[in-house]
């Protein structure tokens, strides 16, 4: 992968092993951290946490200083909300909620200049600051942007081979934790869960697209490498901070106990 790891498309693409975090924290330190730390990607959670255009715009730079891939899960499959993130920088998306090939096409279209309608200006990130040409520009917009759509609802189910064979569609996120919800489950180990995970795993291996999961335990991620994925986001800034912290207390409690 050509450094930095700005060519997160590729590797994807090729089925290499990706590991990465959520960041759910709106400041540089956590990415540099994973960066520094030799993590892959990271997922800026704008779906779930409280970033704004300028704090993902600043924690993108400082992926590029780090050398790790920024992806972003946007708010939602609004063009604005796709291209905001792209101009920025990003090197890829996901979406949340595709539960159609409608919904997926909409949202390749918003991510790519050929075969789309994505919004051009060249004075950005992106463009090198209106230093990249038009051609030279779309051409490599296109070659490096990850589209990844979030399988998380049932209603999805009905329609994954026509969402799968999208073109211009790099891969899937499969969403257990809305699943499991949507399904009316307590567990995302709970067999209807199960069954839909496999079901969305089948259908991907046979359109040939990337899968991405999040997995924090080695027997889950064993059995969804399996079944296909490659792409892991293993935990996120606040879990790794929460456990770090709590590990913390509870030595630094010990020590002082035994004095």
């Amino acid at each position: 992968m050509n450094s930095p790891k700005t060519r997160f498309r590729d590797a994807f693409l090729n089925g290499e092993t990706l590991i990465g975090s959520f960041l759910k924290i709106a400041n540089t330190q956590p990415a540099e951290i994973l960066g520094a730390a030799g993590y892959d990607f990271v997922v800026v959670d704008e779906e779930h946490a409280p970033f704004s255009r300028e704090s993902t715009d600043r924690i993108i730079l400082a992926c590029k200083a780090w050398d790790i891939a920024a992806l972003v899960r946007v708010q939602g499959p609004a063009p604005e909300m796709i291209l905001s993130v792209l101009d920025c920088g990003a090197d890829g998306v996901l979406v949340p909620h595709v539960d159609s090939a409608e919904k997926a096409r909409a949202v390749v279209s918003a991510a790519r200049y050929a075969g789309g309608a994505r919004g051009y200006s060249p004075t950005t990130r992106a463009g090198r600051f209106g230093g990249a040409r038009m051609q030279a520009h779309t051409e490599a917009q296109d070659a490096r942007v990850t589209v990844i759509a979030m399988i998380e609802d049932v209603a999805a189910l009905d329609h994954l081979d026509e969402i799968m064979v999208v073109d211009g569609l790099d891969g899937i996120f499969i969403g257990r934790g809305d699943l499991t919800v949507a399904m009316g489950q307590s567990s995302g180990t709970a067999a209807p869960v199960v069954e839909a995970v496999g079901m969305i795993t089948d259908a991907a291996r046979r359109a040939g697209k990337a899968i991405c999961v999040m997995s924090s335990s080695a027997s889950d991620m064993r059995s969804l490498a399996a079944q296909g994925a490659t792409a892991f986001i293993t935990s996120s800034d606040q879990t790794l901070l929460k456990s770090a912290a709590a590990q913390g207390l509870e030595e630094a409690r010990a020590a002082l106990a035994s004095t």
